[in-house]
């Protein structure tokens, strides 16, 4: 969460750092037809994934969001944790050190697991009050 680092990790695909776009990964069992969070579409800037997350900017909001692989509501703890602290990777070096709050609220897409890393100014920017 907010204070993480992500000391250590350099180059592309390092906590905060562009990645090159990949082929999209064969459908899991776990997958929903008609899910844009499982479709995970390549529409914004990608910053990390693996075998449990992906990490993002949000299409709508523009800020970074880490989606869980599987469709669903309820991630086991650990598997939470580590989408938590990737997103806090992530969200450090975009937004800034303790800048930056966890938002789980899932009000778009209620039945996938995905969570925001939202910085002061993120609603005034959606509602076209504030650039940045």
């Amino acid at each position: 969460m907010a204070g993480a680092t992500g000391e250590g990790a350099t180059g592309p695909g390092a906590a905060g750092e562009p990645r090159e776009p990949r082929e999209p990964r064969e459908p899991r069992e776990t997958v929903k037809k008609a899910c844009e969070l499982c479709e995970a579409a390549r529409l914004t800037t990608w910053y990390h994934e693996d075998d449990v997350c992906w990490v993002a900017d949000c299409e709508i909001c523009a800020v970074p969001m880490v989606v869980w692989r599987v469709h669903g509501t309820e991630p086991p703890p650990e598997a939470r944790r580590h989408m938590v602290e990737e997103l806090g990777r992530v969200a450090d070096t975009v937004l800034g050190v303790g800048t930056w709050s966890l938002d789980a609220v899932m009000r778009q897409i209620p039945d996938h697991f995905h969570a925001h890393a939202r910085d002061p100014g993120w609603w005034m920017r959606r509602v076209g009050a504030v650039r940045r």
